[in-house]
């Protein structure tokens, strides 16, 4: 039973993740930018469903043979298949199963979008924190929950005030994105127990620096390049809840 809920976990993500090719182009824009309006070739996209879920080209450029968003619907359709599996081997047929698999296309957008431009959207990091607070709060009611909320809501807490005082030491290094997808970071660890909440905010850094040194050893970046840490968050909490997983 386990290896088919992996497997269909697995395959929702690969469904998911395509339909995050649309969303990641219009949000991917600078500070103080709107979001995009427009596809490549200027087609009006509208502002609403539609115009943000979709295939990765918008109507007319599929009727028309144009050109698509620029983002690989391949590479989102596998990291987001990978990241549904990993989270089902963990959770296995426990409530809180369809909360990660909601969150993860959040957070695999997320990573795609602080990327590309270093920017993590509050249209989805606050929604995102609501979302799992909530969804736990449900999950932790339901037979067979294998966390606590009340140490979620703490861990959630704890990792937003942690990363807050990293901001105001080195705002240059750190956005204020960073300490609002702290909340949905801490939620999530907080969930299965503290010992993942340490180790997987230190599983982020180290992912983090290593990330930047290769880019440094490549010559694409110096020590002052800022890094984008979103995804590094997002990632040292998947590994940390397959270490924990395995582990337990």
């Amino acid at each position: 039973m386990s290896s088919l809920l992996i497997l269909i976990a697995g395959c929702l993500g690969a469904l998911a993740g395509p339909l995050l090719v649309r969303p990641g182009y219009r949000l991917a824009v600078e500070p103080e930018q709107p979001w995009r309006a427009d596809c490549p070739a200027g087609h009006p996209l509208g502002r609403r469903v539609a115009g943000w879920v979709g295939p990765g080209r918008c109507p007319a450029c599929r009727a028309g043979g144009g050109v698509g968003y620029g983002g690989s619907a391949g590479r989102l359709a596998v990291v987001t298949a990978v990241c549904c599996a990993v989270v089902a081997a963990v959770a296995g047929r426990a409530p809180e199963l369809a909360v990660w698999l909601l969150a993860v296309p959040s957070l695999v957008l997320l990573g795609s979008v602080d990327l590309a431009v270093q920017r993590l959207p509050d249209v989805l990091t606050l929604p995102l924190a609501g979302v799992l607070a909530g969804g736990l709060g449900i999950a932790a009611l339901l037979p067979g929950a294998e966390g606590s909320w009340p140490r979620a809501l703490a861990g959630g807490l704890a990792l937003t005030a942690v990363y807050f005082v990293l901001f105001l030491i080195n705002p240059r290094g750190m956005g204020f994105g960073d300490v609002k997808l702290a909340a949905s970071i801490g939620l999530i660890l907080g969930w299965y127990g503290w010992d993942l909440v340490f180790f997987g905010t230190f599983a982020g850094f180290l992912l983090a620096a290593g990330y930047g040194l290769c880019l440094v050893a490549l010559r694409r970046a110096d020590r002052r390049t800022a890094v984008p840490f979103g995804p590094f968050m997002a990632l040292g909490a998947l590994v940390a809840l397959a270490v924990g997983g395995l582990a337990g």
